[in-house]
């Protein structure tokens, strides 16, 4: 078996194989590490190795074909029509295929023998990050391919991000460090992220590559060479320089010489319509890192799927462009109090206008994907619904303008007002007037070139559709002109298309001069003439070709539009942008409106004052299943008095209390109000927040050697030593994973630490109520609890948050709820009582001589409880009043015997 068919010198040298099959393994040679899509007539083949990993995947026949060194050689393959659903599975599975496509006539092919190949070649690599096909793309999700470039430098090394939606054209470029690297990348959220060698496999990254697993891939080092990077850029744009596009450090020109190199690599002579890179300052963005992410659920559930993540409960876009761009801004919030102003003003505005709201979302549900429709054009994948979707984008851009212009609109609104005003309006009505309504799939289809577009492509239709009437027609005529009656033009496959004269008239068609000569001689039969002339054999040529020729003119027209529409690709893409905005004010406006979210005021002070507030996803799943409705609650973790930081409260209660989701709903509700979106709560009074770190929940990493409480102690760590006086962290129930004092040490030393040193706005929720006592000790700690009532022995969460601290966790009781037997609900009750009264106490003693704080604000001095010994009873019997000296003498014996 050959299973390493083409990495293998052997292979290209045995003699017996095919001419075919020769090719293929050349062909193969040069993508070892793709399926190759092998074209053969309306299927492509895969054969070897190739054939068994495919038929694996997509659950296909594995069949043979030959043999190849005495083997058979397997082989599987799927139809050219339905490629793209395979190669939809075979991504989403991680593989990477080549295309390998017939690059000649076949009929070529023959003219040098007829043992020869059609010339074959890859036209393509189809990798998650390159992929442009509709079906392969979600409309609400960018398609990012992402390229890593390093420049060693000291004390620390510089990274170059650079990112492309090969997809829509967009191009957007940072700078980060090692620290950052990982946090960075996950933000972006690319399907597909290319290293250089030396950098994926150096150790000291392992990490950060290990985390984003098949997602990440290495490729040769020398596509990030950053000596060249400005040469390939320049080549790759057509200027002399890419000085004019911004200053871009060596690091990220490494990394967009990288990017470049790779769309070339797998567009082969195809150009996508790259947007010029564009730099993003990573300060102007808001810090999660990649555990705070996966945490609070920002575009993805832990189930990977959409459904329960906060994109999804806020999504109210209605194009696909419009999607992205809210995923996009939820991904990265802003930092710039301005800039969020500037957002929340457009969603104040469309508020405000609730008609006019309603209209231009009623408009943008026709706008088509132009962007990706842009790009599939470009690359030569594009068909007549491609350019009909830059019919219908341009004529809802006109629509919109006319909307709005009038209008006074904010600075966001104003810019994609004029940014629709530049969209080229000739470009629009020339593809009005020349496709028609109905358009197909494909272009080789034919017929999506309205009538009365193009003379000669109506002729031809003509021709090839009413080729009938154009012979009764040519008949009419000839009668009338010979005056014979019975003259009629007839068709067979041997003489094609003739005239027909009974025998009597044939003297007619040569009676006089002028027909002489014109009327030409082809058949005798025995009582009729035949006769062709060339007008006749030139109309027949042309109905045999008019449909190939009605095709060709279609085609041309086709590339002459696709050409004019790649032309206005920049404005284009700016007018799609403008679009997007107009639909994500609009639908975080109905969002608003329906929601009763409030607009935040955001500045660049260290307050966070929410009154009022509601987790946006638990809200919505609590009304969808009509149970009791949300239980708003406040947060204020504002700085106090002459205090120059921000607060941080400490938050007891039982579980399933709600300390969990009010944590996550303040998260929420500062990267919402970042975003700029209006959030769910009365009113919102937030600080800029430039770094956000969560830990709620537990979770392992086995593979990785980490248990769960490794993974706590790790997260935890990270955010102890990045957070500053502007952050916002929210800690759970640090310190559960571990032994009951050993989790209350690095809890109790965790919570100063935040106090001290990193002197943030935090929330510390624990059940180590010990902890609270710190509040007497910490300025800026301030003790709150879940509220809830008992009764008779169960307990009652109200899910309010009031100012205080819980005596106790209600374990036993929750588990009750949760439907453990009684007897074990009952065992754990007197185990619970037991200790209390016993052993724990003594150990909480114990505790309290170790730790001053701790013996200074709960050590309460108690008598030691009285000694049960008989003692005492005896003292009480005896009344010494009534004693004569020898009893009381007795009595003085019967106690020291007790003794």
């Amino acid at each position: 078996m050959l299973n390493k068919q083409a990495s293998e010198a052997t292979i290209l040298s045995t003699s017996g194989a095919t001419p075919m099959m020769e090719q293929y393994i050349e062909i193969k040679a040069a993508n070892q590490d793709s399926l190759l899509f092998y074209r053969m007539g309306d299927f492509y083949e895969l054969f070897f190795d190739d054939a068994e990993k495919a038929s694996r995947a997509l659950g296909i026949v594995l069949t043979k074909r030959g043999k190849h060194q005495g083997e058979d050689i397997p082989m599987c393959g799927v139809p050219v029509h339905a490629a793209d659903d395979y190669l939809q599975k075979l991504i989403g599975l991680g593989f990477r295929v080549a295309v390998c496509e017939q690059i000649e006539d076949p009929s070529e092919a023959k003219k040098r023998g007829y043992k020869a190949v059609v010339r074959r070649d890859v036209v393509r690599l189809v990798t998650p990050g390159t992929i442009t096909e509709d079906k392969l793309l979600d409309p609400a999700q960018s398609n990012f391919l992402m390229a890593v470039g390093r420049i060693k430098s000291s004390p620390q090394d510089v990274f170059g991000l650079a990112w492309i939606d090969i997809s829509t054209g967009l191009f957007r470029v940072a700078e980060t460090n090692a620290d950052r690297l990982l946090a960075d990348v996950l933000r972006v959220d690319p399907r597909e992220v290319v290293v250089a060698e030396p950098v994926f496999y150096d150790e000291e990254l392992k990490q950060v590559f290990d985390v984003l697993g098949r997602t990440a891939g290495p490729v040769p080092g020398s596509l990030f060479e950053s000596s060249g990077a400005a040469g390939r850029i320049a080549r790759f744009y057509g200027v002399a320089t890419p000085d004019s596009f911004g200053a871009f450090s060596r690091a990220e020109l490494s990394a967009i010489s990288g990017a470049i190199a790779y769309v070339e690599k797998t567009q082969k002579a195809e150009r996508p319509p790259l947007a010029r890179p564009e730099r993003e300052q990573s300060a102007s963005t808001l810090f999660i890192d990649p555990a705070t992410r996966s945490s609070l659920e920002l575009v993805r559930a832990m189930n990977g799927g959409r459904d329960g993540s906060l994109f999804k409960s806020i999504d109210r876009t209605v194009t696909g462009g419009g999607g992205r761009m809210l995923a996009e801004r939820l991904m990265s919030p802003l930092t710039d109090p301005d800039e969020i102003g500037a957002r929340l003003d457009s969603v104040s505005f469309f508020l405000g206008e609730t008609r006019l709201c309603e209209a231009v979302r009623i408009v943008l549900k026709g706008v088509a994907d132009m962007p990706r429709a842009l790009s599939r054009l470009a690359l030569n994948r594009g068909g007549p619904r491609d350019l009909g979707a830059l019919r219908a984008g341009m004529e809802a851009a006109r629509s919109l303008r006319e909307m709005l212009d009038k209008l006074t609109a904010p600075s966001e609104i104003a810019r994609a007002i004029d940014a629709l005003a530049a969209l080229p309006g000739d470009f629009g009505e020339h593809l009005a007037s020349a496709l028609g309504e109905e358009l197909p799939l494909l272009r080789r289809d034919g017929g999506y070139v309205r009538a009365g577009y193009n003379a000669e492509l109506d002729e031809m239709r003509a021709l090839r559709d009413e080729s009938r009437r154009v012979i009764a027609g040519m008949e009419r005529d000839l009668i009338e002109e010979t005056g014979i009656r019975s003259l009629k033009i007839r068709h067979n496959n041997v003489l094609g298309y003739y005239i027909e004269v009974t025998a009597n008239n044939q003297s007619a068609l040569n009676g006089t001069d002028e027909a002489k000569g014109r009327f030409i001689h082809r058949q005798t039969m025995a009582n009729a003439m035949r006769f062709t002339t060339t007008e006749l054999a030139g109309l027949e040529t042309k109905i045999a070709n008019a449909a190939d020729r009605a095709l060709a003119i279609e085609h041309r027209i086709f590339d002459a539009l696709t050409a004019e529409a790649v032309g206005h690709a920049d404005v284009i893409r700016a007018g799609a942008q403008a679009i997007s905005v107009l639909d994500v004010s609009a639908a975080l406006s109905l969002l608003a409106q329906a929601d009763n979210y409030c607009r935040p005021q955001v500045d660049g002070s260290l307050a966070f004052q929410i009154e009022g507030g509601r987790h946006p996803v638990v809200e919505q799943a609590l009304r969808r299943s009509a149970e009791a409705p949300f239980v708003a609650n406040d947060c204020d973790l504002s700085p106090s008095g002459n205090d120059r930081n921000g607060a941080i409260w400490l938050l007891t209660g039982p579980n399933m209390g709600g300390k969990s989701t009010f944590l996550r709903q303040n998260a929420l509700i500062s990267i919402m109000a970042q975003m700029g979106s209006f959030v769910p709560a009365r009113s919102a009074h937030i600080g800029v927040v430039d770094r956000l770190f969560s830990r709620v929940g537990a979770s392992d990493d086995l593979a990785r050697g980490r248990s769960t409480f490794m993974v706590e102690m790790v997260e935890t760590a990270a955010i102890l030593n990045q957070a500053g006086d502007r952050s916002l962290v929210i800690l759970d129930e640090i310190g559960r994973g571990t032994a009951t004092f050993d989790g209350l040490s690095i809890a109790w030393a965790a919570v100063e630490y935040l106090h001290e040193q990193n002197r943030c706005r935090a929330i510390f929720a624990t059940h180590f109520h010990e902890i609270t006592a710190l509040s007497a000790k910490l300025p800026r700690l301030h003790n709150v609890t879940m509220r809830v009532k008992e009764w008779d022995g169960d307990v009652v969460f109200l899910h309010e948050v009031a100012m205080g601290a819980a005596d106790r966790s209600y374990g036993v009781q929750v588990a009750k709820l949760a439907g453990l037997p009684d007897a074990v609900v009952q065992r754990a009750r007197d185990v619970l009582h037991q200790l209390e009264e016993g052993e724990m106490s003594g150990k909480a003693d114990r505790m309290l001589d170790d730790l001053p704080l701790f013996s200074a604000i709960l050590r309460k001095e108690t008598p030691p409880p009285p000694r049960n010994d008989g003692i005492s009873d005896a003292l009480g019997a005896i009344n010494p009043d009534e004693l004569t000296p020898r009893e009381a003498l007795e009595a003085l014996y019967r106690l020291k015997r007790l003794l």
